[in-house]
Protein backbone atom coordinates (compact mmCIF):
# COMPACT_ATOMS: atom_id res chain seq x y z
CA UNK A 1 0.00 0.00 0.00
CA UNK A 2 1.30 3.43 -0.90
CA UNK A 3 1.65 5.90 1.90
CA UNK A 4 0.88 9.48 1.13
CA UNK A 5 3.00 12.23 2.58
CA UNK A 6 1.50 14.16 5.44
CA UNK A 7 0.42 17.67 4.56
CA UNK A 8 1.44 20.16 7.25
CA UNK A 9 0.08 23.27 5.52
CA UNK A 10 -2.21 25.74 7.27
CA UNK A 11 -5.14 24.51 5.16
CA UNK A 12 -4.44 20.92 6.21
CA UNK A 13 -4.12 22.01 9.82
CA UNK A 14 -7.54 23.69 9.71
CA UNK A 15 -9.12 20.59 8.16
CA UNK A 16 -7.52 18.40 10.80
CA UNK A 17 -8.81 20.70 13.56
CA UNK A 18 -12.34 20.25 12.19
CA UNK A 19 -11.85 16.49 12.01
CA UNK A 20 -10.47 16.46 15.57
CA UNK A 21 -13.56 18.33 16.73
CA UNK A 22 -15.77 15.74 15.01
CA UNK A 23 -13.83 12.94 16.69
CA UNK A 24 -14.48 14.54 20.09
CA UNK A 25 -18.20 14.80 19.32
CA UNK A 26 -18.34 11.19 18.14
CA UNK A 27 -16.60 10.04 21.34
CA UNK A 28 -19.16 11.93 23.45
CA UNK A 29 -22.00 10.37 21.45
CA UNK A 30 -20.56 6.89 21.95
CA UNK A 31 -20.08 7.52 25.68
CA UNK A 32 -23.76 8.43 25.91
CA UNK A 33 -24.64 5.26 24.01
CA UNK A 34 -22.55 3.26 26.48
CA UNK A 35 -24.51 4.81 29.33
CA UNK A 36 -27.79 3.85 27.66
CA UNK A 37 -26.77 0.26 26.91
CA UNK A 38 -26.77 -2.78 29.14
CA UNK A 39 -25.47 -5.36 26.64
CA UNK A 40 -21.85 -6.18 27.51
CA UNK A 41 -20.95 -7.08 23.91
CA UNK A 42 -22.22 -3.74 22.65
CA UNK A 43 -20.46 -1.87 25.43
CA UNK A 44 -17.19 -3.67 24.66
CA UNK A 45 -17.54 -2.80 20.96
CA UNK A 46 -18.26 0.85 21.77
CA UNK A 47 -15.17 1.06 23.99
CA UNK A 48 -13.10 -0.37 21.12
CA UNK A 49 -14.51 2.30 18.81
CA UNK A 50 -13.55 5.01 21.31
CA UNK A 51 -10.03 3.55 21.49
CA UNK A 52 -9.74 3.75 17.69
CA UNK A 53 -10.97 7.35 17.66
CA UNK A 54 -8.48 8.26 20.38
CA UNK A 55 -5.70 6.82 18.22
CA UNK A 56 -6.80 9.11 15.39
CA UNK A 57 -6.69 12.07 17.77
CA UNK A 58 -3.15 11.14 18.85
CA UNK A 59 -2.06 10.83 15.22
CA UNK A 60 -3.38 14.31 14.44
CA UNK A 61 -1.74 15.85 17.51
CA UNK A 62 1.53 14.18 16.57
CA UNK A 63 1.32 15.60 13.03
CA UNK A 64 0.96 19.12 14.39
CA UNK A 65 3.11 18.77 17.49
CA UNK A 66 3.93 22.50 17.63
CA UNK A 67 0.31 23.31 18.39
CA UNK A 68 -0.41 24.32 21.98
CA UNK A 69 -2.42 22.07 24.28
CA UNK A 70 -4.96 24.87 24.66
CA UNK A 71 -5.84 24.56 20.98
CA UNK A 72 -6.70 20.89 21.34
CA UNK A 73 -8.60 21.13 24.62
CA UNK A 74 -10.95 23.81 23.32
CA UNK A 75 -12.22 21.56 20.53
Amino acid sequence: MDEKEDDFSEESFQKHLEFYKKLNKKIKDIQKEIGDSSDEKIIKHLHERIDALELDKKRIKKMFKNTTDDTWKDL
